[in-house]
C-alpha cells in the first residue's frame, strides 16, 4: 500500500505526510510544474510532472495498484483511481464509491451548465475550517489502519 496524492491543491498535505510517516507509509506527493513541493521525511516522494491540463492526474492514475490510497478532489481522477480498485478520499473526508461517483459527476456537468447559462450560484466556496482538517484526519487515520490490517493478512 502506498499514499498517492493529487497535491497542486490539496489542503491537507501537512496532516497526510504527519500520518503516514506515523504510520511508516510511503507517500507521493504528484504536482505539475507549477508547483514546487519539499518533504525531508524519507517516506514521503515529490514527483514533478509537465505543466498540462491533466499530467498530474495521468500520472496518478499510472502509479496507482489495486488497495492504494489516493487523495484527490478531482471527480475525473477519482473515476480512473476506483477503476484500479485502490482507495480514493476526498480532502474533506469522504470516499468516492461507485456507488457514489456517478451522481458527483453528474451534479458536476450540471453545475458546469448552469455557470456557462450563467443560472447557477455565485461561485463562493466556504473556507476550509479547523473541523473540516479533523474530519479527515479521523477517515484517513482510519483508512491507513485497515489497510494495514489487510496487507499483514
Amino acid at each position: 500500500m502506498k499514499i498517492l496524492v493529487d497535491a497542486d491543491a490539496c489542503p491537507v498535505k501537512d496532516i497526510i505526510v504527519e500520518t503516514a510517516t506515523k504510520y511508516h507509509v510511503e507517500v507521493y506527493m504528484i504536482t505539475d510544474a507549477s508547483h514546487i513541493l519539499f518533504y525531508s521525511e524519507e517516506n514521503v516522494h515529490v514527483i514533478t510532472v509537465d505543466q498540462g491540463a491533466d499530467s498530474a492526474d495521468l500520472a496518478i492514475a499510472n502509479r496507482t495498484l489495486p488497495g492504494d490510497i489516493c487523495i484527490t478532489a478531482d471527480y475525473g481522477l477519482a473515476t480512473l483511481i476506483l477503476a484500479k480498485k485502490a482507495i480514493v478520499l476526498h480532502p474533506n473526508g469522504f470516499f468516492y464509491t461507485p456507488e457514489n461517483i456517478d451522481r458527483m459527476l453528474f451534479e458536476r456537468h450540471l453545475s458546469r451548465e448552469m455557470r456557462r447559462q450563467k443560472k447557477g450560484r455565485s461561485g463562493h466556496i466556504r473556507k476550509r475550517t479547523k473541523e473540516d482538517d479533523a474530519s479527515f484526519l479521523v477517515v484517513f487515520e482510519k483508512t491507513i489502519k485497515q489497510n494495514i490490517s489487510n496487507d499483514e493478512k
